[in-house]
């Protein structure tokens, strides 16, 4: 059975590389190379790939945020992260996210196309080298926010976390798709249910917490 998948890098020149690579593997067939998050959201939206190979580092927005646009709206496309290197927060954010696939560009070129068969199939692909502390980190946050769980509601707790990355209220309005004055309301219950007075302040309260 013939895999569909999309590539999407903001590096013209990787993008020729994969086209190389994947041009004899009989069954792959990549409908589109995409540039931007833009036009690789169309290119998902209009193609319905089975594997998209993504990037997170394009440069009209976060790569991250192209998965969460396809969460949002339901499409059943399976993602791997192809991408020169990840911090925690970013493997945190792909494992919440339910990407089937973690590569780093250092990887032997013949472990792709495996790679796309695997999670084409249902299975998953993650990068050990990026995912060891970072899953470590993910079970101590885990385990703060379910102490938080007695004292805030879980919007909240997501509202504090996203605090103490340094987001503003605007920001984190429009990361979870509700107004800036909504955000404001949820702070100022935070900082009373905490007693807790600034944002330096609850940023080392969830730092102390483990779930920063």
């Amino acid at each position: 059975m013939t895999t569909r998948i999309i590539i999407a890098d903001p590096h013209p020149v990787f993008l020729m590389g994969m086209e190389r690579l994947l041009n004899g593997e009989p069954f792959i067939s990549v409908l589109a190379y995409c540039g931007t998050a833009t036009e690789t959201l169309k290119a998902v939206r209009d193609d319905q790939p089975d594997v998209l190979i993504l990037d997170l580092g394009f440069r009209d927005f976060n790569g991250l945020d192209v998965i969460r646009d396809l969460r949002r709206d339901n499409l059943p496309v399976k993602v791997i992260v192809l991408t020169a290197a990840l911090d925690d927060e970013q493997t945190i954010e792909t494992l919440r996210l339910g990407v089937q696939g973690v590569l780093l560009k250092n990887m032997p070129a013949h472990l792709l196309p495996q790679c796309i068969r695997k999670v084409h199939a249902g299975g998953q692909w993650l990068e050990k080298q990026s995912l060891g502390h970072a899953f470590e980190k993910m079970l101590r946050r885990e385990a703060g926010a379910r102490r938080m769980a007695t004292i805030l509601t879980e919007r909240e707790t997501e509202i504090m976390c996203l605090v103490a990355q340094g987001l503003s209220n605007r920001e984190i309005g429009e990361r979870i798709a509700v107004g800036e004055g909504t955000v404001k309301v949820h702070v100022h219950n935070i900082y009373s249910k905490l007693g807790v007075n600034n944002r330096v302040d609850l940023t080392l309260y969830a730092q102390k917490k483990g779930l920063v």
